[in-house]
């Protein structure tokens, strides 16, 4: 069945969905900040700077309206950045319907430092009885706007939610699996970012496959220990979401996180990669927010912490990888006792 469908942000992975969602016959809206974008979209028949080669169907239609691009639609896709959530939602409230009828899908990966809210939170702090999901795992835009095999997890409070949004989004080279532990896959799509510019880090310093290895592993031992204690279940980290997202993002150079952590291993400072990279790098806006969850609920992060310091205390990586290296002996798995 046909849907009306508003994506709402036009980079690179709002277009690649947008692609993806007309491709399954719905009706799409992309909305973007600026009149000089949306003239840019229509021109390219998608972001041309951000997503070469993925041409999108004259059917999509572009506006830089919220309430053309949200009113009367089924669905509306978040795609933006974390830092820019809660102003994007705060444009959408007006036009969404108050019934709770419509879906917002979000999409984007991170946490918010000044209020430590996952993104489904705020968009529900903005839009309270709002009907939200979250949709993640590992999913490059590139290559889902080449239809590329793709496979991810969409979580929401209901199981008819998450089953209607499976629906609309898979086909044949993008499979969707559903799950009701929203809390664990957002952490683990907002983590796995922090320890992807620790990774990334470890290439540009020329530390090889077994450090980065270790990183991967420890990483995702680091977010199942902070998503547990917030709430989430063990085997979303041990899923698409968890240790799928973190591999794929750790080892890819699409990643732009991994690419600004290798910029910053060779000497570049947090600015200077997110300049170069030019997109949006969202492991550096949730390291901050992922240290202080960390505190808040007493867990043990090293390589966050680790992250943070090299960010933003000027810590050299050959330090921060040695301090990590030469930490208290310990057991794997301190929840096995010898």
């Amino acid at each position: 069945m046909q849907k009306k469908i508003g994506v709402i942000g036009a980079g690179s992975w709002g277009i690649a969905l947008a692609y993806l969602l007309s491709g399954n016959g719905h009706d799409v809206t992309v909305w973007s900040r600026s009149q000089t974008s949306v003239d840019k979209l229509r021109a390219y028949h998608g972001n041309e700077d951000k997503l070469p080669g993925v041409k999108l169907p004259e059917s999509v239609q572009y506006t830089c309206s919220m309430e053309e691009a949200v009113s009367g639609k089924d669905i509306l896709v978040l795609v933006v950045p974390s830092s820019s959530v809660r102003e994007t939602v705060k444009l959408m409230a007006p036009f969404v319907d108050s019934e709770g009828d419509q879906i917002i899908v979000n999409c984007t990966k991170g946490i918010e430092e000044s209020t430590l809210m996952l993104m489904s939170d705020v968009i529900l702090d903005e839009i309270p009885g709002a009907n939200v999901c979250v949709l993640s795992g590992p999913s490059h835009a590139e290559e889902v706007g080449k239809n590329m095999p793709t496979t991810i997890v969409v979580g929401a409070f209901s199981r008819d939610t998450a089953v209607e949004v499976q629906n609309v989004f898979m086909n044949d080279v993008f499979r969707v699996y559903v799950s009701p532990d929203m809390l664990g896959i957002e952490i683990g799509a907002a983590l796995k970012n922090v320890v992807a510019l620790a990774a990334g880090m470890a290439d540009g310093y020329g530390l090889g496959d077994n450090a980065k290895a270790a990183l991967i592993t420890r990483g995702i031992a680091e977010i199942s220990r902070l998503g547990m204690a917030m709430g989430g279940k063990f085997e979303t980290f041990a899923g698409l979401s968890g240790i799928g997202d973190l591999v794929v993002t750790c080892a890819s150079m699409h990643s732009r996180n991994r690419r600004a952590g290798i910029l910053i291993g060779q000497g570049k400072s947090y600015q200077e990669a997110m300049d170069e990279v030019k997109m949006v790098v969202e492991g550096v806006y949730s390291a901050k927010a992922a240290l202080k969850l960390a505190q808040k609920y007493e867990v043990d992060m090293p390589i966050v912490q680790g992250v943070n310091e090299i960010l933003f205390e000027g810590k050299s990586v050959g330090d921060g990888i040695k301090e990590l290296m030469v930490r208290e002996r310990r057991n794997e798995n301190s929840q096995v006792d010898w």
